[in-house]
């Protein structure tokens, strides 16, 4: 008889709960959240078990590639929809939400969600750690111009500032008129080096993964393009099979307008910005470049500067950005390089 088994994950324990193809309960309990443990449960049943479930979460990865490695079949549920239909219940448990869980892989009435390979993850994780060190400099040399500034030390940001080694020269020279500053500005000086050394390093490491992916390479023959976006784009679609156009994979990033639809009412909203706000945000970027900087004159340039007239730049950067990621969908899908004369997608 064919059995289903879900798995509602926290940091240290998993509540499994398995039913038969009637919904029967066939075994609950509670082990160690690690893929050996939780198939030390489920072997007795392997021969049965149709589905292992479990919900999208910071862990969702880890056991669904290590349970597959075990031999089971393993679907990641969408956690917000899980989440719509548990809310029903009176009484949150874990063993009420595995319960949930696994009803609703007994019936199919879940969106499977596709889990990406270690490669990927690997990459993600990688930009990730470099945005999170890209944060961590400015958040310095914002507290370094702070404490200066309130000695009548002015510290200029942006464009025209000179860059990074006319800001170190800069503290440097107030610290020399004001030495009593010293304690309280040099460890953040010594910290906002550091962290520029350690963006450095994962640059280059982002770097050597760009040449070492020829489809990387093909995404930046789109002006605007750099590594980081590339790198970001294929880490986050992976396998263009996952989705059936490009305008899906936009509306996945989070690049499509909310619609709410009911009777006579029909709002067209803002973007859902759901997904990957740091892929987003490369695309963001790549978009302002294409409508600002890039020299190559293309359609999608060409576009996105007529629109630009019309809605104003953060509107048309924002469509430019969507177009851009619809763009760089086919050129993966088909494998051929950017044509600045193609119609914009």
């Amino acid at each position: 008889m064919p059995m289903f088994a879900a798995l509602d994950v926290s940091k240290r324990e998993t509540q499994v709960h398995i039913v038969d193809v009637s919904g029967k309960c066939v075994w609950r309990g509670k082990v160690p959240t690690n893929p050996r443990d939780i198939a030390t449960v489920l072997h007795p049943y392997a021969k049965q078990l149709e589905k292992v479930g479990l919900e999208t979460g910071s862990w969702s990865s880890w056991l669904f590639h290590g349970l597959t490695d075990l031999g089971f079949d393993v679907a990641c549920m969408d956690a917000r929809q899980a989440h719509a239909a548990l809310s029903v219940t009176v009484n949150k448990t874990d063993v009420n939400d595995a319960e949930g869980l696994a009803h609703l892989l007994r019936t199919g009435l879940f969106r499977d969600v596709r889990v990406k390979p270690w490669c990927d993850l690997r990459r993600r994780a990688l930009l990730r750690a470099r945005a999170t060190l890209v944060r961590t400099v400015i958040d310095l040399g914002n507290a370094i111009r702070s404490a200066l500034r309130l000695f009548g030390f002015n510290m200029a940001a942006g464009p025209g500032s000179g860059g990074a080694r006319a800001f170190e020269r800069r503290v440097e020279q107030h610290l020399a008129e004001q030495p009593g500053l010293v304690p309280v500005v040099m460890p953040l000086l010594d910290a906002w080096r550091a962290a520029r050394k350690q963006v450095a390093r994962h640059e280059s490491s982002i770097r050597a993964e760009v040449r070492a992916d020829e489809r990387c390479q093909l995404l930046m023959t789109v002006p605007g393009v750099g590594h980081l976006n590339a790198l970001g784009f294929v880490a986050a679609i992976g396998d263009t099979k996952s989705f059936p156009s490009g305008r899906t994979a936009a509306a996945w990033i989070g690049l499509t307008p909310r619609r709410y639809q009911s009777g006579e009412i029909n709002i067209q909203g803002r973007i859902s910005r759901h997904g990957d706000k740091l892929l987003r945000s490369y695309l963001y970027e790549a978009a302002a470049h294409i409508l600002t900087r890039a020299k190559t004159d293309s359609a999608l340039k060409r576009w996105g500067t007529a629109l630009r007239e019309k809605v104003g730049f953060k509107r048309a950067n924002v469509a430019v950005a969507r177009k851009l990621a619809v763009t760089l969908f086919a050129m993966l899908r088909t494998g051929k390089p950017f044509e600045a004369d193609g119609v914009a997608a």
